[in-house]
């Protein structure tokens, strides 16, 4: 049989707050991490807002050995093992530096692009004949698995170490490898999550498509706008998410806390056909994998009683709204309760998914529904689909059951996710 898994530990390096505490009463107030960047204005971008981590020196220097933060210029390492290393500490599992390694132990967690940074100061580098002083960190800090490879080290894990890249659904899509890998007994502890780089380097090719709001550079807070009849694009973002997935079994003879068990998941690709493409879902393969999760969780449709979505304030809203009605079958007052978190921290395309599945974990130990920021406008097309009631404003007391959350990513790959409140 397969082995039951939940949620031990959690960590967050996002825009509107580093570490759990701060992100949750970020959440639950409705902060946001959405800033004006002048670089951005330099470099005459049409969008010049963006939400990144505050991430101090200070705070770096606890996580990186004085050899690793010589040169260190990757910021989605640096936010990824923030959030890894808390979520460790977080699941109170011990780490012994002078031991072998913990061979049940292991890491799975995905980046879209790490180094981007790194990257360019190593082009200038070469090109100018000083190639000697590229440094002993630069690899390590530029392949897409040195976010894993950091972790993996740091936490001394001996079962698979491996990083995952599916766009933006990455995060969710790594919780689901996670899981598999313990529900099939091959590992007890997976630490999973995701993280992006910050940056006018990553940002820049989604400014040139002209899918990012241009008029609000003067009122940053109001310019994502998830679900929202005003909506003018998605607000690029940055930052990490982390989970500690652990076999029941095994959390529960360390006596550990349990935030909500995975009951199970789903991923697929639309095959960019239909009405799928590189930057568009296929709205049956997004029906499918809403589907096929449920069906994975051995729950029923009517079973879920708040979605988690991806709704990155495109005019893609109202489509993914009529998808999950499609999927569940349920319209009207009769669909779930759902929330998007990218009125407060924008789309933070890798890390997209595995920051905002721990803040949907968060609202089963807070007792909460966390608001939708900007959407007093609430979209017309979804009106029709779904009641307004059904589209909280602000966040509201209340005791989720079973929360669906799903990621769609360029490329035309779906994940979804299920979490269950444990007891």
């Amino acid at each position: 049989m397969a082995k039951r898994v939940v949620i031990t530990g959690l960590g967050v390096c996002a825009p509107n707050g580093v570490g759990i505490s701060s992100f949750t009463e970020a959440m639950a107030i409705g902060k946001s991490g959405i800033r004006f960047h002048s670089q951005l204005k330099d470099l005459k971008f049409g969008c010049q807002i963006a939400a990144e981590p505050l991430v101090k020196d200070n705070l770096v220097s606890q996580y990186f050995t004085p050899l690793q933060r010589r040169g260190l210029n990757a910021s989605g390492l640096v936010y990824g093992v923030i959030a890894g290393v808390d979520a460790w500490e977080n699941a109170n599992i011990p780490i012994n530096y002078d031991a072998d390694p913990e061979w049940d132990n292991g890491v799975i967690f995905g980046t879209g692009i790490l180094g981007v940074d790194k990257f360019r100061e190593s082009i200038h580098l070469v090109d100018n004949y000083n190639v000697r002083r590229l440094g002993s960190t630069t690899v390590s800090q530029t392949m897409a698995s040195g976010i894993s490879a950091y972790l993996g080290g740091r936490l001394g894990c001996g079962n698979q170490v491996t990083t995952n890249s599916s766009a933006c659904a990455t995060g969710t899509e790594a919780i689901l490898m996670g899981y598999d890998r313990i529900a099939s007994g091959k590992a007890k502890r997976i630490l999973t999550g995701s993280c992006s780089d910050s940056g006018p380097y990553v940002w820049g090719g989604f400014d040139a498509m002209r899918i990012l709001p241009r008029s609000y550079n003067d009122n940053p807070t109001k310019a994502s706008r998830p679900m929202s009849a005003s909506a003018a694009g998605f607000v690029p973002g940055s930052g990490a998410g982390a989970l500690v997935l652990e076999s029941l079994e095994s959390a529960e003879q360390r006596g550990a806390t349990i935030y909500a068990e995975v009951l199970g998941g789903a991923v697929n690709s639309g095959g960019q056909r239909g009405t799928g493409s590189m930057t568009a879902p296929n709205n049956a393969a997004v029906q499918r994998c809403i589907q096929d999760a449920v069906v994975s969780a051995k729950i029923k449709p009517s079973d879920i009683d708040l979605i988690n979505g991806h709704l990155t304030a495109t005019t893609k809203d109202a489509t993914e709204i009529e998808n999950w009605t499609q999927a569940l079958g349920r319209t009207g007052i009769d669909f779930p309760l759902v929330n998007s978190f990218k009125g407060m921290f924008g789309h933070c395309l890798a890390a997209s998914g595995s920051i905002e599945s721990v803040a949907a974990v968060l609202q089963f130990k807070e007792d909460q529904v966390f608001g939708n920021v900007n959407c007093e406008d609430l979209h017309p097309e979804i009106e029709k689909l779904i009641h307004p009631s059904r589209v909280p404003l602000e966040t509201i007391a209340y005791m989720p059951q079973i929360i669906a959350k799903a990621s769609f990513g360029f490329g035309d790959v779906n994940a979804c996710v299920i979490f269950k409140r444990f007891s």
